[in-house]
């Protein structure tokens, strides 16, 4: 009998308290977590709450180290009935372990609202936004720590790290000025070894050098990218602060991906920006009406990039994401069928938006395609790109959410090592049997449970 028929039985009738300290004391967890999976905590008095939410966060906390994704589903359900110190702790500690930070910082500062006293949502909260590098969020959430707290010393010494940091952040954000000034002063700021015979700009070092290429396009290169556009009628100074924006950008997108994935790009990596219109004239109006980007040629070509907004920043990582598998797989990014491709960068997207799944307008409409049998299955998607879908964008979406599946299951780590495992003459299913023990279809129905909220 399948896990899901399972549920059915049992949420049958909402079960009783009672029945969840029977199953804890007996240790069966995944019976527990089945028995109260959909049970609603309205179709409970306020004062049994607690019978139900206790045994769910004993079950949590047991599992956290030998089966963490069972234990953050049992977490979850144990906030849903009652929102103690513990179970949001033990809810972000299981998020952390499965690889969902965006669940992990909501319960953590959930815990921080509510249990101000408790020094450990700080403390965690704060180290979680130091390797997100806010240094700014960190400091403030590490100072609400209690001196009194048992976690203060260690909170602390996070201080002192991004008190430091911001120090140091300064100084370079300095010398960038000092630099910019040079620019706009109209030095000239290549050096011999940044220059090559066709005038092209290729800098050694992490320092971003700027001139013209030979196809009259500005050009501002460092050893990882080299940012191209037309001047659009830009004056100097005006160019100084537009190239500076794209460097941010640039490094924002490296410095993520590197976080959370846990590989970038080595090789250097042309990024062309475009306005729209240039986009429409070098690439075509279909590609121009239908994508903010797209990763071809070696090298990123973002459309409509004459300002730089958030959206425009995460269509960046997704592209970056592109260019770092197409470097990272034995024959290329087309080793791997354009589902995976796609969906690890749509996952990766997701996840610079501080999102651990789809959009609640894209998850809604995944979820009545999937009640209707009309999700794309990754079998029909091996050979056939999502943009070329009936609909792309759950395409994408379900590309993403099996993606994230395959996260929750083992981890980034794991993830580059199958991808490391993949030959361009070998079957993806193949290697994915080996490696994860599913095949396209199981992958479908994990992605149907993550969609119904596990």
């Amino acid at each position: 009998m399948n896990t899901p028929l399972i549920a059915l039985l049992l949420l049958a009738a909402a079960p009783p308290p009672q029945k969840a300290r029977e199953l804890a004391a007996q240790k069966q967890w995944e019976e527990l977590y089945l028995a109260y999976a959909a049970a609603s905590p309205a179709d409970y008095e306020e004062a049994q709450r607690p019978g139900v939410a206790g045994p769910l966060l004993k079950g949590c906390e047991a599992l956290l180290a030998e089966d963490a994704v069972m234990a953050y589903s049992l977490g979850e359900r144990a906030v849903a009935f009652q929102e103690t110190a513990g179970a949001l702790r033990c809810l972000a500690k299981s998020a952390l372990k499965t690889d969902q930070r965006a669940s992990a910082e909501e319960a953590l500062r959930k815990g921080l609202e509510r249990f101000p006293k408790d020094g450990a949502f700080g403390l965690e909260l704060g180290r979680m936004l130091l390797q997100d590098e806010d240094m700014t969020a960190a400091i403030a959430t590490l100072e609400k720590v209690p001196a009194k707290a048992k976690e203060s010393k260690e909170a602390r010494k996070l201080l002192q790290t991004a008190r430091a940091k911001v120090a140091e952040a300064g100084a370079a954000r300095g010398e960038v000025e000092r630099l910019e000034r040079r620019l706009n002063s109209g030095e000239d700021t290549r050096t011999a070894k940044g220059t090559q015979g066709d005038g092209e700009v290729r800098a050694a070092s992490l320092s971003y050098e700027s001139g013209v290429g030979k196809d009259g396009m500005r050009v501002r290169a460092n050893k990882r990218f080299a940012i191209r556009y037309f001047n659009s009628e830009r004056d100097f100074g005006q160019r100084a602060e537009y190239e500076g924006k794209v460097v941010a950008a640039l490094e924002e997108s490296y410095e993520f991906t590197q976080r959370t994935l846990g590989r970038a790009r080595e090789r250097p990596l042309d990024v062309v920006l475009y306005t729209r219109d240039e986009f429409r004239t070098h690439l075509g109006a279909s590609y121009a009406n239908r994508v903010a980007g797209l990763y071809h040629d070696d090298a990123i070509r973002m459309n409509d990039a004459a300002e730089l907004t958030q959206t425009t920043k995460a269509t960046l990582v997704h592209e970056y994401v592109h260019a770092v598998l197409d470097e990272i797989c034995v024959g290329g990014g087309d080793t791997v069928p354009r589902w995976f491709n796609e969906g690890l960068a749509e996952y990766l997207e997701w996840r610079f938006t501080r999102l651990d799944g789809p959009p609640r307008g894209l998850r809604d409409m995944m979820r009545g395609a999937a009640r209707q049998g009309l999700l794309p299955k990754l079998s029909d998607m091996n050979t056939q790109a999502p943009i070329s879908m009936a609909n792309p964008e759950m395409a994408y979406g379900t590309s993403a959410v099996a993606v994230g599946e395959l996260v929750r299951l083992g981890g980034m780590e794991k993830l580059l090592t199958f991808i490391g495992s993949l030959s361009p003459t070998g079957s993806f299913e193949s290697a994915l049997q080996s490696s994860y023990e599913m095949n396209f279809a199981t992958l479908d129905k994990k992605v149907l449970t993550a969609l119904s909220g596990r």
